[in-house]
C-alpha cells in the first residue's frame, strides 16, 4: 500500500487526496446574512450531524489552501450566529455549484445562481425553495482549528425547526429517500447521486446478536465463491435454520433440488451449493442461503 502522512506531499495535492479518500460527503448548502443584512448562500461538503438531542450540525468553512483566506460565510457566522442549513438534490446540483463561485462581499448568490429566497420562521438567513430540505439553526459556537490554509472552523449549529417538502414525503409522512434524491461530494469534479441502483439495504445487527464471523463453519468461511458482505449477512443470523426446514426447502427449491440429485464429488457439490447461495445472498434471503449451504 502507498503510505503518506499529512506533510509528504504539497497541501493542494493532499487536500485533494484527501478529498478523494473521504467520499461521499453529505453538503451543507448554507444560507447566512451579514450584518448589513446581504445575504450569502455557499456550499460545503465537511458536514454532518452530531446527536439528535439537542440536534447539533457542524459544517466547516475551511480556510483557503491557495492563499490562507476565509470565507463570508464563516465571517457571517462569526456576526450575526445563524443559518439555514439546505439539503441538496440532483436537481439543484448544477445551480448549487455556480453559488460556489468566490463572488465578492455583498453579492446575492440566491441571485446569481437562480435560487429562490423564502424568509425564515426563526432566523433572519433565507431558505431556498428549491431544496427538499431547509433546516434553521442558530450557531452555538465556532471552533477555529488552525490558522495555517487548509485548517477547519467548526460551526456548531443547533436545529430550531425543519421544513420538509411535500413530495419527498411518503403517504405516513417519513422521508422517501428515493424521492430526496439527495448528492454526495467526491473529489475534484465529482459528485455522487443517491438514488436508483445506487440504493441498497443492509439490515441492522439484530438486538439479540448474530452468530458472528467466527462462529461460521471453515468450509463456508474459506469459501471460494462467498464474498466477505456475503459471510456478513451468513454471521448477522441470530439462530440457524432447524434441520426439518432445511429437508422442505431442500424438496421445494428446484436449483438446489437438481443439484442434490447429480452424482458429484464434494467439491463439486459444495461448489455449486456456495455459488447458489451467492445468488440468493444478491436478493438479501440469508435463510434461505443458510438453508442451501447447510445442504452440503
Amino acid at each position: 500500500m502507498k503510505t503518506i502522512g499529512p506533510k509528504d506531499l504539497p497541501l493542494a495535492e493532499f487536500h485533494n487526496t484527501l478529498l478523494t479518500a473521504i467520499a461521499p460527503r453529505p453538503i451543507c448548502f448554507a444560507s447566512t446574512i451579514d450584518e448589513a443584512g446581504n445575504p450569502n448562500l455557499s456550499p460545503f461538503s465537511f458536514f454532518n450531524i452530531f446527536g439528535s438531542n439537542p440536534t447539533r450540525f457542524i459544517f466547516s468553512p475551511a480556510r483557503r489552501v491557495r492563499d490562507n483566506t476565509i470565507k463570508h460565510t464563516l465571517e457571517n457566522a462569526f456576526a450575526t450566529k445563524e443559518v439555514v442549513i439546505n439539503v441538496v438534490n440532483y436537481a439543484m446540483v448544477q445551480q448549487m455549484s455556480l453559488a460556489s463561485c468566490e463572488y465578492p462581499k455583498g453579492i446575492n448568490e440566491f441571485e446569481k445562481a437562480g435560487f429562490t429566497m423564502v424568509p425564515s420562521l426563526h432566523v433572519k438567513p433565507f431558505r431556498v425553495k428549491e431544496s427538499p430540505v431547509q433546516i434553521e439553526c442558530k450557531i452555538v459556537d465556532i471552533q477555529e482549528t488552525g490558522t495555517e490554509g487548509g485548517a477547519g472552523n467548526l460551526i456548531i449549529a443547533e436545529m430550531i425547526c425543519m421544513h420538509i417538502s411535500p413530495e419527498v414525503l411518503t403517504a405516513d409522512g417519513k422521508i422517501n429517500q428515493h424521492q430526496l434524491d439527495v448528492v454526495g461530494r467526491l473529489g475534484s469534479d465529482w459528485y455522487v447521486r443517491a438514488s436508483g441502483s445506487a440504493l441498497f439495504e443492509v439490515a441492522k445487527p439484530a438486538r439479540n446478536l448474530g452468530i458472528g464471523f467466527d462462529q461460521l463453519p471453515l468450509g463456508i468461511k474459506n469459501s471460494k465463491f462467498l464474498t466477505g458482505n456475503d459471510l456478513g449477512m451468513l454471521a448477522n443470523c441470530e439462530q440457524l435454520p432447524d434441520l426439518d426446514s432445511v429437508a422442505i426447502f431442500q424438496r421445494m427449491n428446484k436449483e438446489l433440488s437438481k443439484i442434490l440429485a447429480q452424482e458429484l464429488t464434494k467439491e463439486e457439490k459444495s461448489e455449486l451449493l456456495h455459488k447458489l447461495a451467492h445468488q440468493i445472498l444478491l436478493e438479501a434471503k440469508v435463510l434461505e442461503a443458510w438453508k442451501i449451504l447447510l445442504s452440503e
